[in-house]
C-alpha cells in the first residue's frame, strides 16, 4: 500500500509544553484544545461505539488511540439489531454508528442528543447529499429514506427532523455507497443488465437477497419495477396494497424455489458468493472485492436502473456531557479529517469528507476509487494485499457516476410495521 503522510492538527507539543499542566486540565474538560492526543490519554478517555461491521473496524479503533489517545470499545452488530439496541439500551453506548433509516426509527425516542454543526471542524467539507439530498445541483432526489431528510432537527431539544439544513445536526454521516447486484461472472452465462435478471428462471436456486426488511424490501422494489410488475407512487414509501403485491411476489418466488439464500451478514453473502451456491445477489461493493481476493471472478454490476443507495453516520448517545461530551466531539472531528475517509474508501465505500480524504489517497488509489481510471499500478486493499491489478477498472465507475444514479435509498415507511410483519411472513414462508 501506498504510504500516506500522517497529518494531525491542532496545538503543537511546543505550544502545549508553554502553556503548563494547569491549562491542559482545563482544556481537556472544556474542549478548548483540539487534535492533541496527550490530552486525551490523560484523561482515561473510553467511547462506547456500536454498529455494523461495515465501519466498526479495530484499525479505525487503533489509529483513534494511536492519534487522539481515546480508546473506542466497539461492538458490531447487523442493522436490525442495532436499531433495536439503539433503542432499548440507550446506556450501554456513547457513539451510535447506525444508517440513516435506522435514525428514523431511533432519534424521535429521545435516546441520542444532536450536533451542533459549529462544534463540527470540516462540516463545510461534508458532500452535498447529506445536507440538501443532491450529489450535484442538477441531481434529482432519490426515494426512500435519502439521509438529509432525517440529517438535522430544529433545536436542541427536537425529536422531530427539520425540512431544511439547521444548526443541529442527528448525526455526522461518515461511510455510504450505491449498491447493486453482485454476480459470478464465470458462473451466470450472460450479461447482466437488469434488476430484473435476478428472477432469471436460468438462475433458479442460485439468487439470494438481503434479509433486512428496510433493506431487502427496495431491492425487491427495484427488481418489480424492473420486471414491469408495479410503477411505485413512491418505492420508498409503499401504500398498504404495494406491499402486499411486492410480499406475495417475493413468497411465490421462494416456494418457486428461486432463491438460495437470505443472507444477514457481510460474510454470509462473501460465502455464498465464493462457494458458488449462489451466482447472482444482492451485495454490497467491499463484499464483491473480499471475493475477488480469493482468486474467485466476481463483480459489482451496473444496472440500466441505477443503484440502491445507503448511508451512515455517527451520533451521540443522549446522556454524554462534560469531557466525555468534548471527547466524542473530538472523536467524529478526527474521523471526518481524513485517515478514516481513505480508509473507507480503499473499501469500495466513500467518506462523506471527500476532499480530506483525497489527501491520505496516492494519486492511483484516488484515480482508481474515486474518478473511474485505471490503476496504474496494483491496488492494495487496508490490509496490504493486492486487491486488483494495474489496469483494472472499478465496477461502475467513477464516484460521480455511481451516485449520481441512485434510485432509491434504504427505507423505513409510514407502513413500517406492516411491512416489516408482512417481510417476515415472507422469511417463514
Amino acid at each position: 500500500m501506498t504510504n500516506t503522510t500522517d497529518k494531525k492538527t491542532g496545538i503543537s507539543r511546543r505550544s502545549l509544553l508553554k502553556t503548563g499542566a494547569a491549562a491542559v486540565g482545563f482544556a481537556a474538560g472544556s474542549g478548548v484544545i483540539s487534535g492533541f492526543p496527550t490530552i486525551w490519554a490523560q484523561s482515561n478517555i473510553t467511547l462506547r461505539q456500536f454498529g455494523t461491521g461495515v465501519s466498526n473496524l479495530n484499525a479505525i479503533a487503533d489509529k483513534c488511540k494511536a492519534d487522539l489517545g481515546i480508546t473506542l470499545e466497539m461492538t458490531a452488530t447487523d442493522s436490525d439489531a442495532a436499531a433495536q439496541r439503539a433503542v432499548t439500551q440507550p446506556d450501554s453506548y456513547d457513539i451510535a454508528d447506525i444508517e440513516y433509516w435506522i435514525a428514523k426509527k431511533v432519534y424521535p425516542s429521545g435516546v441520542m442528543q444532536p450536533m451542533d454543526v459549529k462544534k463540527l471542524k470540516y462540516y463545510d467539507k461534508i458532500v452535498p447529499l447529506f445536507i440538501n439530498g443532491k450529489l450535484t445541483p442538477d441531481s434529482v432526489i432519490a426515494q426512500g429514506t435519502a439521509p438529509h431528510t432525517v440529517g438535522f432537527v430544529e433545536a436542541q431539544d427536537a425529536k422531530t427532523f427539520a425540512k431544511e439544513p439547521t444548526q443541529w445536526m442527528t448525526m455526522v454521516p461518515t461511510i455510504y455507497n450505491a449498491d447493486t447486484l453482485g454476480i459470478r461472472p464465470d458462473l451466470v452465462g450472460r450479461d447482466i443488465t437488469t434488476w430484473a435478471d435476478i428472477m432469471d428462471p436460468a438462475f433458479k436456486g442460485k439468487a439470494a437477497i438481503l434479509n433486512i426488511p428496510s433493506i431487502g424490501i427496495m431491492d425487491a422494489a427495484m427488481i418489480m419495477e424492473a420486471m414491469g410488475n408495479i410503477k411505485y407512487a413512491d418505492k420508498g414509501n409503499m401504500t398498504k396494497e404495494e406491499i402486499d403485491k411486492t410480499i406475495d411476489f417475493l413468497i411465490k418466488a421462494k416456494q418457486d424455489g428461486q432463491f438460495r439464500a437470505f443472507w444477514k451478514s457481510f460474510d454470509e453473502s462473501v460465502n455464498l458468493m465464493a462457494s458458488g451456491e449462489v451466482v447472482i445477489q444482492s451485495m454490497w461493493s467491499p463484499a464483491v472485492a473480499a471475493v475477488r481476493s480469493k482468486g474467485i471472478a466476481c463483480k459489482y454490476q451496473p444496472l440500466k436502473e441505477g443503484y440502491r443507495s445507503w448511508g451512515g453516520g455517527l451520533g451521540l448517545a443522549a446522556h454524554l456531557e462534560g469531557a466525555q461530551l468534548d471527547a466524542a466531539y473530538e472523536y467524529i472531528n478526527w474521523y471526518l479529517s481524513g485517515w478514516v475517509g481513505a480508509y473507507l474508501n480503499r473499501q469500495g465505500y466513500y467518506s462523506a469528507a471527500m476532499d480530506t480524504a483525497k489527501q491520505f489517497m496516492s494519486e492511483d488509489e484516488w484515480g482508481y476509487w474515486v474518478d473511474g481510471k485505471p490503476a496504474m499500478g496494483d491496488i492494495m486493499a487496508p490490509d496490504g494485499k493486492v486487491m486488483e491489478k494495474a489496469g483494472a477498472v472499478r465496477d461502475g465507475g467513477s464516484f460521480v457516476e455511481r451516485m449520481g444514479k441512485v434510485a432509491c435509498w434504504n427505507s423505513v415507511m409510514d407502513e413500517d410495521r406492516y411491512m416489516v410483519r408482512r417481510w417476515n411472513e415472507f422469511i417463514a414462508a
